[in-house]
């Protein structure tokens, strides 16, 4: 179990919206402040993950002030933008890839951010997905293998004190000098997007937190954070010094009636297909995509016409996404959070799926949010 003192300091933040009007984004910052979080992140999409084609009122009512799910910001400029008014909370990405930025760019950016901002910044890091990178001729091949040699590069580059040499198979560097500093207590932190044991290896060796994205129960939580943790001390390197965060994404209504309502929303039940193929035969149900869809990362939404995302949508079952979302009353997700606080959780961003069915349950799901902040900060009451 986790402690009283362990709970104090346990850290909630949200996600800020990379589609104008930029004052979307900047409203959620103030109310994350206002609300005392610790962190907001902002994602890095080319294309968005809802599909062109079916974005109208009918699909959310964000379509009304979003022309298209695909005008997405850069999250670089975006977020120095928002540092002015962050406060000390941490700004991040989560999460980008090394495929589009060459670390050195990575490292250059979030260096540059750690002097906007009152805290360490936070650089998300993960293998890619598809959707950023096939449509626009990025290469795709041996991702994680490019990705270690990544981590590698940005170590050096945000740490070493000497130009740098690196001979990889997919970076070089000859005597590259990298001398922009930060004072030492906003050093960026690389955390990394992990879920299979490679990845989790990594994650121990190199990063300074981690952040999955997939839906866990608590002891599977505990088992690969027990992964990073094993990796880290052959590595030479404190585990407890690793940040275990996760993303969490919430589906909160007042009354289980509300909760019903929301899970036939067009928009939530096409969250449904973010989920694996393998969380859909853990319900029992196959995947639309196929056997083999790994969810998010293989996804092309804006190659779906409205008929293929309203055919796959109807497949999508009850049981599937009270799996892959944090699904219930606010003291039901409550509950749920603090059993995996107890399974080793410290950093829960967190993001209300609700906010994409209409704006009273936008409003009730970012209250939900700061609510949760402020009772995972308390000892829980068992």
């Amino acid at each position: 179990m986790v402690g009283s003192g362990d709970r104090k300091s346990f850290a909630v933040g949200t996600l800020a919206g990379i589609n104008p009007p930029v004052g979307a984004a900047r409203f959620v910052v103030r109310m994350a402040r206002l609300g005392r979080l610790d962190s907001v992140l902002a994602t890095d999409h080319l294309i968005g993950v809802f599909p062109r084609a079916a974005w109208d009122t009918e699909f959310t009512p964000m379509a009304k002030g979003v022309g298209s799910p695909d005008e997405q910001f850069d999250f670089a400029p975006l977020l120095a933008h928002l540092a002015a008014g962050a406060g000390r909370m941490q700004l991040g990405v989560g999460t980008t890839d090394p495929h589009r930025r060459h670390p050195v760019l990575l490292a250059q950016t979030f260096l540059t951010l750690a002097h906007l901002t009152k805290a360490p910044p936070i650089l998300g890091i993960g293998a890619g997905e598809r959707e950023n990178l096939e449509p626009y001729g990025f290469a795709w091949n041996r991702p994680v293998d490019r990705l270690e040699e990544a981590l590698q590069v940005l170590r050096a580059a945000l740490t070493s004190t000497e130009p740098i040499d690196f001979a990889g198979r997919y970076y070089r560097m000859d005597r590259a000098p990298m001398d922009l500093t930060v004072p030492a207590d906003r050093m960026p932190q690389i955390w990394l997007g992990a879920h299979g044991p490679r990845m989790l290896e990594l994650t121990g060796r190199y990063a300074d937190g981690w952040y999955p994205w997939e839906s866990m129960a608590p002891a599977e939580y505990e088992r690969r954070l027990a992964v990073v943790h094993a990796a880290a001390r052959t590595a030479g390197r404190d585990p407890e010094a690793i940040v275990p965060a996760q993303m969490v994404t919430i589906l909160p209504a007042r009354t289980e009636a509300g909760v019903r309502r929301l899970l036939r929303a067009p928009s939530v039940r096409y969250v449904g297909l973010f989920a694996p193929a393998a969380v859909w035969a853990r319900c029992g149900a196959k995947h639309p995509f196929g056997e083999d869809f790994r969810g998010l990362i293989d996804l092309m939404p804006h190659r779906l016409t409205k008929s293929e995302v309203q055919e796959a949508s109807a497949e999508v079952t009850e049981e599937v996404l009270r799996e892959w979302l944090m699904v219930g009353t606010p003291r039901e997700i409550l509950t749920r959070l603090r059993d995996l606080a107890d399974a080793g959780l410290r950093h829960a961003i967190i993001f209300p799926t609700s906010a994409l069915v209409s704006n009273a349950d936008a409003a009730f799901g970012y209250g939900t949010v700061l609510w949760l902040a402020d009772r995972l900060r308390r000892t829980p009451a068992r």
